[in-house]
């Protein structure tokens, strides 16, 4: 690597570490080369989701996201930190460099403020803004030949979005964003609003069914998921196993307290997290 691509990595890593709460736990699992490579990777997505979730007017968003594209387009011609590491990495590895484009796709959807009336049409969205992060990641990771790798990725990137949307109903709503499928809304009798507090209410309990529910059905996601870790080096499984094992912990403890999304934003604390990246290191589930 040159000084100039050294610093470029450096510069990820720090974002990394700033902003990537859950995923850094397991990113520090890889080896070096692949760790600054995922960094690389983490820090240009989280640029795309921040034009979505930022205070921008929505045409200056539609604009920078556009802009973004274009650049993806030259990107070894870029001179932007961020933007000289992801091209670096992709040189190195593998990575799907479309997937960028997909997840750009997606975050436009976030700033048309699209609703989704059927599950099919959530998974699209989640396909587009986490499943595209999956296959980067496998693009990192490597993996041996099969024909459903891919695949396995990209649910796995589908079952983290689905517990991000059940963990953030509150804050979502608060910003006028709803994901969860219309349809499912009406089978539990459901309408999302908020008290004077700013808490979601749920006096018969319909919601804390709804949420139950659609944790279940995240969980088929993580099962078919989970099916790369097999496929992966030692390294880059217990990085896959303690991402998604920390999001996996995060669903668990909805689904057992649905209530505890009502009022606050859920997380797991460092040591728990801690725990869950040391026993995906040693090979052990979450």
């Amino acid at each position: 690597m040159t000084g100039t691509l050294d610093e470029a990595y450096a510069r990820c890593v720090a974002i990394t570490r700033e902003r990537a709460r859950n995923f850094f736990y397991g990113i520090r699992l890889l080896p070096g080369p692949k760790r600054a490579a995922l960094c690389a990777v983490y820090a240009l997505a989280r640029r795309i989701d921040d034009i979505g979730d930022g205070d921008l007017r929505q045409v200056d968003k539609a604009a920078g996201l556009a802009a973004l594209r274009a650049q993806l387009r030259d990107i070894d011609a870029s001179t932007d930190p961020v933007l000289v590491a992801v091209a670096g990495a992709a040189r190195r590895y593998p990575i799907p460099l479309d997937a960028f484009d997909a997840l750009v796709d997606g975050v436009e959807m976030d700033v048309t403020g699209r609703t989704y009336d059927t599950l099919d049409e959530l998974v699209e969205y989640c396909r587009c803004v986490a499943g595209s992060v999956g296959r980067l990641c496998l693009g990192v990771f490597g993996s041996r030949p099969h024909p459903k790798a891919s695949g396995y990725a990209d649910a796995l990137g589908i079952a983290l979005q689905q517990t991000n949307i059940l963990r953030d109903i509150r804050e979502d709503l608060t910003n006028r964003r709803v994901y969860l499928p219309q349809r499912d809304l009406d089978r539990f009798g459901v309408e999302l609003a908020l008290d004077e507090r700013g808490a979601l209410i749920d006096k018969d309990g319909e919601l804390a069914a709804l949420i139950e529910f659609s944790a279940a059905r995240a969980r088929r996601w993580y099962r078919d998921g989970l099916h790369l870790v097999p496929l992966l080096d030692r390294r880059s499984a217990a990085c896959c196993t303690a991402m998604s094992g920390i999001y996996q912990r995060l669903l668990d403890m909805i689904a057992e307290r649905p209530a505890s999304v009502y009022d606050q934003r859920l997380s797991l604390s460092g040591w728990q997290k801690a725990g869950v990246a040391t026993r995906a290191l040693l090979g052990r589930a979450p």
